[in-house]
């Protein structure tokens, strides 16, 4: 792919990492609409020769008085003539090289402020009106060191849908306090928590940030999350979330475009980070999410917030050690965990390793907690063999013909478990499957639904959640990491119908949006999300009929939409009940 870059974003020097930077599809359309809310100082000097030549850092420090300049000149010799260089001695496995991690679409872009008046092919149908959102990494500066897909910084792309076919498209970073005060600087300085922060040189970006804070010079105590994963709306509020911070609330105005409100604590309920996949209970509206703590025990706790905002459980559940749990399930009356065998251990730094690390040894478990239980003491363990989900698509109660309760969860599970962090050559397999969690004899059961094809990354009717589904709208994850199509499964007879973006062309997650509120007939309603052809050079925003999964509608979109995370839509009505 081909792309011309801002000339004004450019280092002054060539570099052979100038490709990293934000990308649009023509320079010269890029100075008639990309424009940056920020003022962007010139970016720093990337050099990537060997350690015998020092990197040379060029920021700004408007702020500081004489003698916080010099000490953050000090700083930035230490960075340059040691970090850096340290850095550079360890070669990047494939999940945090730069060169990989930010090539092709998965590239960053510039911001785009509304384009109306879009190109539709085909038509939308009317009960559509309102935006579709999604989250993504976009890394604003280039990384000086390793990069993993998930460190970038959040921005997300809109498309609004009126009547008539009329649809506008724009795309904001998520302004985060990490994001401000990078952009202020002019460079990027605050670590990197999955590409930067791996052995020796890892716990030295630690040491600088943290004298960088002393000498006032950046402020990590207002968040250090990038917001780049998860987004949900909640009692009139839309939220940009990653496990590594609180919520930002997001604005969209009357014409589609994007404003950053703040960081959000749930009305000061709140002052921890929380998971980057919350659920809304379809029966009765009230949030339910977790948070886990790397450094402090317990290490995670189950929080659940009313219709109205109220924060109405916070209860501590104990851990053996810091897990990594990006996701998890409720049912009509309970909340299940998986504690999984990806954890994190911030003393293999010491030893020269990652701090997110693969214990074959540990034993997969889903704990059963009733969203009644006030303490966490009545959780119940099952093992489950063999089982690592990233992310759980649904759960719900049943009972076996001899009456034991039993919860059924659906998850996608990944093979081997460390697929996203590390290289291990083994080939990725990622298994739509079945669980059952029998509560009364602690037994598990796994069943593959769909074999021979990889499934990541999809939805549920929302009015399904926490109770028995029969369809799943999931991406065909093939070739891993990008995603050729779209399967509906029927998890009743494991029956697969597929919806494939054809040659070349590549998309997401695909979000499921029900024809009418209150809908009963699960598959009725319509499946969107972003396809990028990388033949042509182009992106559109697609919409699928969810009964018989044919196209019913495509909006050529102006600008290049790199591959993301996850998205949402927020309807007509909810749009008028935005809370600021």
């Amino acid at each position: 792919m081909q792309h011309s870059l801002r000339s004004d974003l450019l280092p002054t020097k060539t570099s052979s990492r100038s490709h990293l930077l934000p990308q649009t599809k023509n320079a010269n359309i890029s100075r008639r609409i990309l424009i940056n809310p920020f003022k962007i100082p010139t970016l720093p000097d990337l050099i990537t020769s060997p350690v015998t030549s020092p990197v040379k850092l060029k920021p700004t420090y408007p702020n500081l008085n004489p003698l916080q300049k010099l000490a953050a000149t000090m700083l930035d010799k230490i960075e340059s003539s040691i970090v850096i260089p340290m850095e550079q001695n360890r070669p990047l496995p494939k999940p945090t090289d730069p060169a990989i991690q930010l090539s092709g679409n998965f590239a960053p872009v510039h911001e785009c402020p509304v384009q109306t008046g879009l190109e539709v092919v085909g038509q939308i149908p009317s009960c559509l009106k309102g935006v579709y959102i999604r989250n993504g990494a976009n890394p604003k500066f280039p990384p000086l060191a390793g990069h993993h897909l998930f460190d970038g910084d959040g921005m997300i792309h809109a498309v609004s849908i009126g009547s008539d076919n009329q649809v506008s498209y724009s795309c904001r970073y998520t302004k985060t306090n990490r994001l401000v005060q990078e952009t202020e600087l002019g460079r990027s300085v605050f670590p990197k928590p999955i590409g930067e922060l791996h052995g020796h040189s890892g716990l030295a970006r630690l040491a600088l940030f943290s004298a960088r804070a002393g000498i006032g010079l950046v402020d990590g105590t207002r968040g250090m999350g990038v917001a780049n994963a998860g987004v949900v709306y909640f009692n009139g509020r839309l939220l940009a979330m990653s496990e590594d911070d609180l919520p930002y609330q997001v604005k969209i105005d009357g014409q589609g475009d994007l404003e950053t409100i703040g960081r959000f604590g749930f009305d000061d309920q709140i002052d921890f980070s929380v998971i980057a996949h919350p659920k809304v209970d379809a029966t009765t509206g009230d949030l339910h999410t977790l948070s886990y703590n790397v450094l402090k025990k317990p290490h995670l706790r189950y929080l659940k917030f009313d219709t109205c905002g109220k924060k109405t459980r916070d209860v501590e559940i104990t851990l053996p050690e810091p897990t990594m749990i990006h996701d998890f399930a409720i049912t009509e009356n309970f909340v299940v965990i998986p504690d999984q065998q990806m954890i994190f251990k911030l003393s293999e730094m010491i030893r020269g390793g990652s701090p997110v690390i693969y214990v074959k040894e540990k034993m997969s478990r889903f704990g059963v907690l009733s969203k009644q239980d006030q303490t966490g003491s009545g959780i119940n363990w099952v093992d489950v063999p063999d089982c690592f989900c990233f992310h759980l698509w649904n759960a719900w109660e049943e009972r076996t013909e001899d009456g034991d309760p039993v919860i059924v969860v659906l998850g996608s599970c990944m093979s081997p478990p460390d697929t996203i962090f590390s290289e291990s050559g083994e080939p990725t397999r990622i298994e739509l499957s079945e669980i059952r969690l029998n509560m009364r004899t602690k037994e598990s059961n796994r069943k593959v639904i769909v074999t021979g094809m990889n499934l990541e990354a999809g939805h549920i009717n929302p009015s399904f959640v926490g109770r028995k589904n029969r369809f799943v709208y999931i991406a065909i994850a093939d070739p891993w990491p990008k995603c050729s199509g779209i399967a509906k499964v029927d998890i009743e007879n494991g029956t697969v119908s597929q919806f494939n973006y054809g040659p070349g062309r590549f998309g997401g997650e695909p979000y499921f949006v029900p024809e009418g509120e209150g809908e009963e007939e699960e598959d009725k309603g319509y499946v969107m999300g972003f396809v990028r052809d990388e033949e042509r050079d182009e992106s559109e925003f697609v919409v699928v009929d969810a009964t018989d999964m044919k196209q019913v509608a495509a909006v050529r979109l102006p600008e290049r939409v790199p591959y993301g995370f996850h998205g949402t839509f927020v309807s007509e009505n909810q749009l008028k009940e935005q809370v600021f």
